[in-house]
């Protein structure tokens, strides 16, 4: 199945990212975008994001062999039928959410006769909108591909391919392995980097500006993380509530245990605990999705 057009709705940080990652590594695809807020269609046009920023959804997608939404997995729904009306017959359906499961459902209920095979790149930052999108935002790391069972091969190995050239390494799963997945490696940490911020921000009356004055690296990375989207996130622990519940409990667990080892004084389990942690951080190192400098190699364009 070759993929010669590229329709993307929604123009933030994802969508203007793989707008000028198709620009740059696949010049001869033909990309068209639209997003729902009138200001955002005209910022991403002053930046070029895509060839074309279209007035309509369905004038967007009216000769894309695939359409890509890049909105809050919350909206997914919508953003399916409003493109519904412009589809031609064949053009392949996917997507960038972080839960894959709801969007995997809300899309063919949406678009029922239309492929749909959902994916998520495992990238970003915390910052959005159509001033946010870089070219370089997938190199080096992972998209995550979960077709249903009855997806067409070709299809499936048109989607990996799209994503391997704009510098992604795809890996095949399913929906629910996925959503567990994610829980604990993605939606769990933000869920405590949100608690754990607000709670400084609870504090602020008592330490009169200490925890912003004295900020050190660790919360300053929480503060980095807990800026991301609100209206994301929000999304995303709604629509995989039962996977971040469930990783959430034994979070609570772990954290019972260390808060009784440090009650006792058990130092040895304390000890044993962090080294153990240390050798995932180094492993993390190893496999290339982060960097071991100082600030972890950050630039302007941190991960998220």
């Amino acid at each position: 199945m070759p993929i010669e057009r590229v329709a993307i709705i929604g123009l933030g940080l994802l969508g203007g990212s793989i707008g000028l990652a198709v620009q740059a590594h696949l010049p001869g695809m033909q990309t068209t975008g639209w997003d729902s807020d009138p200001a955002t269609r005209k910022r991403a046009a002053e930046r070029g994001l895509v060839g074309a920023v279209c007035d309509t959804a369905p004038d967007a997608v009216a000769e894309a062999d695939l359409v890509i939404l890049c909105v809050p997995v919350g909206a997914m729904g919508a953003a399916a039928a409003a493109i519904a009306p412009g589809l031609k017959a064949g053009a392949v359906i996917s997507d960038v959410g972080s839960s894959k499961q709801t969007v995997a459902k809300a899309l063919a209920e949406a678009l029922p006769g239309h492929p749909v095979i959902p994916a998520h790149p495992v990238a970003g930052t915390e910052r959005s909108g159509p001033d946010a999108g870089f070219a370089s935002l997938f190199q080096q790391r992972w998209c995550i591909i979960t077709p249903p069972d009855d997806a067409d091969a070709a299809q499936v190995a048109a989607l990996s391919a799209f994503w391997e050239a704009l510098g992604a390494t795809v890996e095949i799963m399913t929906p629910q392995h996925h959503d567990m997945v994610l829980a604990v490696t993605s939606h769990l940490p933000h869920l405590i980097a949100y608690t754990i911020v607000g709670t400084a921000d609870d504090l602020e009356d008592v330490t009169q500006g200490e925890v912003i004055k004295y900020s050190a690296g660790g919360f300053r990375d929480f503060t980095r993380i807990a800026a991301s989207d609100p209206t994301m996130w929000r999304d995303v622990f709604l629509t995989n509530k039962d996977a971040v519940l469930d990783m959430l409990q034994r979070f609570t667990e772990d954290l019972t245990a260390l808060q009784k080892a440090i009650r006792m004084g058990d130092g040895q389990q304390l000890f044993d605990h962090f080294t153990r942690t240390r050798a995932i951080r180094r492993s993390i190192i190893e496999e290339g999705q982060d960097d071991a400098r100082p600030d972890f190699g950050r630039s302007d364009h941190g991960d998220g």
